[in-house]
Protein backbone atom coordinates (compact mmCIF):
# COMPACT_ATOMS: atom_id res chain seq x y z
CA UNK A 1 0.00 0.00 0.00
CA UNK A 2 3.14 2.51 -0.36
CA UNK A 3 2.86 2.42 -3.78
CA UNK A 4 1.16 5.27 -4.25
CA UNK A 5 -0.60 6.51 -7.37
CA UNK A 6 -1.71 9.37 -8.84
CA UNK A 7 -4.61 8.07 -11.46
CA UNK A 8 -5.14 5.19 -13.83
CA UNK A 9 -2.21 5.95 -15.82
CA UNK A 10 0.15 4.73 -13.19
CA UNK A 11 -1.46 1.28 -12.97
CA UNK A 12 0.90 -1.54 -14.59
CA UNK A 13 -0.11 -3.16 -17.87
CA UNK A 14 -0.35 -6.16 -16.41
CA UNK A 15 -2.98 -5.11 -13.73
CA UNK A 16 -4.71 -3.09 -16.64
CA UNK A 17 -5.55 -6.86 -18.49
CA UNK A 18 -6.00 -8.59 -14.97
CA UNK A 19 -9.41 -6.16 -14.41
CA UNK A 20 -10.13 -5.88 -18.09
CA UNK A 21 -10.01 -9.50 -18.49
CA UNK A 22 -11.84 -10.02 -15.37
CA UNK A 23 -14.72 -7.50 -16.45
CA UNK A 24 -14.93 -9.40 -19.62
CA UNK A 25 -15.15 -12.78 -18.66
CA UNK A 26 -17.78 -11.80 -16.13
CA UNK A 27 -19.99 -10.20 -18.46
CA UNK A 28 -19.56 -13.54 -21.30
CA UNK A 29 -20.59 -15.17 -17.87
CA UNK A 30 -23.10 -13.58 -17.81
CA UNK A 31 -24.50 -13.78 -21.54
CA UNK A 32 -24.23 -17.50 -20.79
CA UNK A 33 -26.43 -17.72 -17.26
CA UNK A 34 -28.81 -15.02 -19.24
CA UNK A 35 -27.89 -12.68 -15.49
CA UNK A 36 -27.88 -9.30 -17.09
CA UNK A 37 -29.48 -7.44 -13.89
CA UNK A 38 -27.62 -6.23 -10.79
CA UNK A 39 -26.78 -8.73 -7.77
CA UNK A 40 -28.68 -7.25 -5.00
CA UNK A 41 -28.56 -9.86 -2.48
CA UNK A 42 -28.18 -7.05 -0.07
CA UNK A 43 -31.75 -7.26 0.06
CA UNK A 44 -31.76 -9.96 2.94
CA UNK A 45 -30.30 -8.14 5.12
CA UNK A 46 -31.42 -5.48 7.41
CA UNK A 47 -30.25 -2.64 9.84
CA UNK A 48 -31.63 -2.07 13.01
CA UNK A 49 -33.29 0.94 14.43
CA UNK A 50 -30.25 1.51 16.60
CA UNK A 51 -28.01 1.36 13.63
CA UNK A 52 -30.53 3.88 11.63
CA UNK A 53 -30.31 6.32 14.23
CA UNK A 54 -26.17 5.91 15.30
CA UNK A 55 -25.27 6.80 11.19
CA UNK A 56 -27.96 9.50 11.36
CA UNK A 57 -28.16 11.51 14.44
CA UNK A 58 -26.07 13.73 13.10
CA UNK A 59 -28.49 14.58 9.46
CA UNK A 60 -30.36 17.68 8.36
CA UNK A 61 -33.61 17.73 9.33
CA UNK A 62 -34.96 17.31 6.08
CA UNK A 63 -33.76 14.31 5.18
CA UNK A 64 -34.16 12.90 8.97
CA UNK A 65 -37.93 13.55 8.42
CA UNK A 66 -37.98 11.59 4.91
CA UNK A 67 -35.83 8.55 6.79
CA UNK A 68 -38.87 8.55 9.97
CA UNK A 69 -41.29 8.63 6.95
CA UNK A 70 -39.92 5.25 5.47
CA UNK A 71 -38.83 3.42 8.54
CA UNK A 72 -42.58 4.00 9.49
CA UNK A 73 -43.50 2.59 6.13
CA UNK A 74 -41.05 0.11 5.26
CA UNK A 75 -39.23 -0.75 8.17
CA UNK A 76 -35.26 -0.74 8.26
CA UNK A 77 -32.66 -0.24 5.03
CA UNK A 78 -31.29 -3.26 4.03
CA UNK A 79 -28.34 -0.88 3.87
CA UNK A 80 -26.39 2.20 5.51
CA UNK A 81 -23.82 4.35 5.78
CA UNK A 82 -23.13 7.85 7.71
CA UNK A 83 -24.59 9.57 4.35
CA UNK A 84 -26.59 7.06 2.49
CA UNK A 85 -29.61 4.22 3.60
CA UNK A 86 -30.40 2.24 0.76
CA UNK A 87 -33.93 0.30 0.95
CA UNK A 88 -34.35 -2.52 -1.93
CA UNK A 89 -37.41 -3.92 -3.74
CA UNK A 90 -39.45 -1.45 -0.48
CA UNK A 91 -43.25 -1.32 -2.45
CA UNK A 92 -43.19 -0.28 -5.81
CA UNK A 93 -39.39 0.60 -6.00
CA UNK A 94 -36.54 -1.59 -6.96
CA UNK A 95 -33.87 0.36 -4.71
CA UNK A 96 -34.49 3.26 -2.70
CA UNK A 97 -31.98 5.62 -1.50
CA UNK A 98 -31.90 8.56 1.10
CA UNK A 99 -28.88 10.51 1.64
CA UNK A 100 -27.71 12.91 4.35
CA UNK A 101 -26.40 15.33 1.45
CA UNK A 102 -28.99 17.47 0.05
CA UNK A 103 -29.32 18.94 -4.10
CA UNK A 104 -30.70 22.37 -4.89
CA UNK A 105 -33.17 21.61 -7.28
CA UNK A 106 -35.75 24.58 -8.28
CA UNK A 107 -38.60 23.10 -10.29
CA UNK A 108 -41.26 22.79 -9.50
CA UNK A 109 -40.57 25.59 -6.96
CA UNK A 110 -37.19 25.78 -4.66
CA UNK A 111 -36.28 22.85 -2.52
CA UNK A 112 -33.67 20.33 -1.84
CA UNK A 113 -33.03 16.75 -2.87
CA UNK A 114 -32.29 13.70 -1.18
CA UNK A 115 -34.35 10.76 -1.95
CA UNK A 116 -34.06 8.52 -4.66
CA UNK A 117 -36.55 5.66 -5.99
CA UNK A 118 -35.59 3.41 -8.66
CA UNK A 119 -37.43 1.71 -11.04
CA UNK A 120 -36.99 -1.26 -14.26
CA UNK A 121 -37.36 0.94 -17.05
CA UNK A 122 -35.35 1.09 -20.24
CA UNK A 123 -35.53 4.79 -21.89
CA UNK A 124 -35.55 5.26 -25.76
CA UNK A 125 -32.16 6.63 -26.07
CA UNK A 126 -34.07 9.47 -28.32
CA UNK A 127 -36.22 10.67 -26.00
CA UNK A 128 -33.46 10.78 -23.02
CA UNK A 129 -32.57 14.83 -23.81
CA UNK A 130 -36.68 15.25 -23.40
CA UNK A 131 -36.54 13.92 -20.07
CA UNK A 132 -33.87 15.82 -19.03
CA UNK A 133 -35.84 18.92 -20.00
CA UNK A 134 -38.33 17.69 -18.85
CA UNK A 135 -36.87 17.73 -14.91
CA UNK A 136 -33.11 17.24 -14.09
CA UNK A 137 -34.01 14.89 -11.42
CA UNK A 138 -35.39 12.59 -13.75
CA UNK A 139 -32.64 9.84 -13.51
CA UNK A 140 -31.89 7.38 -16.48
CA UNK A 141 -29.36 4.61 -16.71
CA UNK A 142 -30.03 2.98 -19.86
CA UNK A 143 -27.08 0.64 -19.28
CA UNK A 144 -28.37 -1.23 -16.09
CA UNK A 145 -31.99 -0.49 -17.39
CA UNK A 146 -33.35 1.74 -14.49
CA UNK A 147 -35.01 5.06 -14.15
CA UNK A 148 -35.05 7.12 -11.01
CA UNK A 149 -36.81 9.85 -9.56
CA UNK A 150 -34.83 12.50 -6.80
CA UNK A 151 -36.64 15.02 -5.13
CA UNK A 152 -37.22 15.83 -1.20
CA UNK A 153 -40.52 13.18 -1.11
CA UNK A 154 -41.71 9.93 -1.98
CA UNK A 155 -45.25 11.91 -3.48
CA UNK A 156 -43.02 14.40 -6.00
CA UNK A 157 -40.97 10.86 -7.07
CA UNK A 158 -44.35 9.44 -7.70
CA UNK A 159 -45.38 12.30 -9.73
CA UNK A 160 -41.76 12.50 -12.02
CA UNK A 161 -42.12 9.15 -12.97
CA UNK A 162 -45.50 8.94 -13.67
CA UNK A 163 -45.22 11.79 -16.40
CA UNK A 164 -41.79 10.25 -17.27
CA UNK A 165 -43.59 7.19 -18.59
CA UNK A 166 -46.61 9.78 -20.40
CA UNK A 167 -43.42 11.53 -22.35
CA UNK A 168 -42.33 8.49 -23.63
CA UNK A 169 -45.53 6.94 -24.05
CA UNK A 170 -46.49 10.20 -26.27
CA UNK A 171 -49.33 11.16 -24.07
CA UNK A 172 -47.54 14.27 -22.74
CA UNK A 173 -44.89 16.70 -24.40
CA UNK A 174 -42.16 18.06 -21.97
CA UNK A 175 -43.54 21.73 -21.65
CA UNK A 176 -47.55 19.38 -20.90
CA UNK A 177 -45.92 17.50 -18.43
CA UNK A 178 -43.81 20.35 -16.56
CA UNK A 179 -47.14 22.22 -16.13
CA UNK A 180 -49.38 18.84 -14.99
CA UNK A 181 -46.51 18.19 -12.48
CA UNK A 182 -46.75 21.92 -11.01
CA UNK A 183 -50.29 21.11 -10.55
CA UNK A 184 -50.15 17.91 -9.05
CA UNK A 185 -47.41 19.27 -6.54
CA UNK A 186 -49.78 22.16 -5.28
CA UNK A 187 -52.69 20.16 -5.33
CA UNK A 188 -50.86 17.54 -2.78
CA UNK A 189 -49.05 20.08 -0.82
CA UNK A 190 -52.85 22.01 -0.11
CA UNK A 191 -54.43 17.97 0.80
CA UNK A 192 -56.17 17.83 -2.65
CA UNK A 193 -56.64 15.27 -5.14
CA UNK A 194 -53.46 14.18 -6.38
CA UNK A 195 -53.63 10.77 -8.20
CA UNK A 196 -49.98 11.39 -9.80
CA UNK A 197 -48.50 11.52 -6.10
CA UNK A 198 -50.09 8.58 -4.63
CA UNK A 199 -48.55 5.87 -6.49
CA UNK A 200 -47.49 4.62 -10.04
CA UNK A 201 -50.22 4.57 -12.39
CA UNK A 202 -48.12 2.49 -14.99
CA UNK A 203 -47.15 -1.47 -14.15
CA UNK A 204 -42.88 -0.68 -14.46
CA UNK A 205 -41.28 -3.83 -16.07
CA UNK A 206 -39.82 -6.53 -13.78
CA UNK A 207 -36.55 -6.73 -14.97
CA UNK A 208 -35.31 -7.44 -18.79
CA UNK A 209 -34.93 -3.34 -19.33
CA UNK A 210 -31.02 -3.63 -19.55
CA UNK A 211 -29.03 -2.12 -22.60
CA UNK A 212 -25.50 -3.07 -22.67
CA UNK A 213 -25.14 -1.37 -25.87
CA UNK A 214 -22.87 -2.81 -29.42
CA UNK A 215 -19.30 -3.33 -28.94
CA UNK A 216 -17.23 -1.16 -31.02
CA UNK A 217 -14.13 -2.20 -29.97
CA UNK A 218 -14.14 -6.00 -31.81
CA UNK A 219 -10.44 -6.02 -33.51
CA UNK A 220 -9.17 -4.45 -29.97
CA UNK A 221 -10.99 -6.83 -28.02
CA UNK A 222 -9.32 -9.94 -29.72
CA UNK A 223 -6.34 -8.31 -29.10
CA UNK A 224 -6.97 -7.79 -25.52
CA UNK A 225 -8.18 -11.67 -25.43
CA UNK A 226 -4.64 -12.04 -26.60
CA UNK A 227 -2.93 -9.97 -24.78
CA UNK A 228 -4.39 -10.77 -21.05
CA UNK A 229 -3.79 -14.73 -22.26
CA UNK A 230 -0.24 -13.77 -21.66
CA UNK A 231 -0.42 -11.88 -19.08
CA UNK A 232 -2.83 -14.88 -16.86
CA UNK A 233 -1.16 -17.91 -18.03
CA UNK A 234 2.38 -16.87 -19.88
CA UNK A 235 4.10 -18.04 -16.93
CA UNK A 236 2.04 -21.17 -16.11
CA UNK A 237 2.65 -22.48 -20.07
CA UNK A 238 6.46 -21.82 -20.02
CA UNK A 239 6.96 -24.00 -16.59
CA UNK A 240 4.59 -26.76 -18.37
CA UNK A 241 6.90 -26.90 -21.04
Amino acid sequence: MDDKRDGPGDIPTSERMRDIGTAMATRLGQKVTGSEGRDQTGAESRLTLADVEALTGGWPKAPRNIVEQMLKQYGPPNEGTRYRLIWYYNGPWKRTEVTRDEIAHNFPAPHTDYITNWIDYRIPVELAADLTRYDGSCLIDRTAGEAGARCDSEAANFITLNFMNEIVTGQKTVEEAREAYAAQMSAYMLGRPAPYAERLLFEPPSGNTVDPDEAVMAPQVNQLKEKAKDVFFGDREDSRG
